[in-house]
């Protein structure tokens, strides 16, 4: 993938991740969520690090509850990154964290996830796929890469958000 590619990646990813993280009453700025690309790249550089993605947001109306957001290096998350991200979590009092992986969890990944969720809660967070040639990605003229909010009407919940990534 190419470097600009990537970099765009990373930049939708974050922005849609910060979005998520407002609907569910987290208090995120709207000037991180209205981040333009070159305030991206001003803030991360053109090869950002994943561990420099990282985001740790407190709740809204309970500043106690916070929540981070990792995205691991490696393509396939192993136990000793679940374990060093645990750890992190340990360490500053956070309970709740969202890991955004690039493939599905090795089995003793997550077999480790279990184990630690009695404690603390910790999200698989790889974003629902969305076919270029779907009816509704024509329709809005959607292209391979982009990422799009979904909200829908839900009768236990008044409205269901969700996102999806267009392959």
């Amino acid at each position: 993938m190419a470097l600009d590619e990537q970099t765009n990646k990373f930049f939708r990813i974050r922005r849609t991740v910060l979005q998520m993280l407002n609907d569910r009453d987290y208090l995120v700025g709207d000037f991180e969520i209205n981040t333009t690309k070159e305030q991206f790249l001003d803030k991360f550089g053109e090869d950002p690090k994943k561990e420099d993605l990282v985001i740790n947001k407190t709740k809204r109306n309970s500043p106690s509850e916070q929540i981070f957001v990792f995205f691991p290096e490696d393509a396939k998350v192993g136990v000793k990154t679940i374990k060093t991200y645990v750890e992190r979590m340990k360490s500053e009092g956070v309970f709740r964290a969202i890991l955004v992986v690039q493939q599905a969890l090795t089995p003793f990944a997550k077999q480790s996830l279990q184990e630690f969720s009695g404690k603390f809660h910790l999200e698989v967070f790889q974003l629902p796929r969305m076919q270029e040639s779907d009816p509704v990605a024509r329709y809005y003229g959607l292209k391979r890469g982009q990422v799009v909010k979904i909200i829908r009407p839900s009768e236990t919940a008044g409205r269901y958000v969700t996102y999806r990534y267009v392959v």
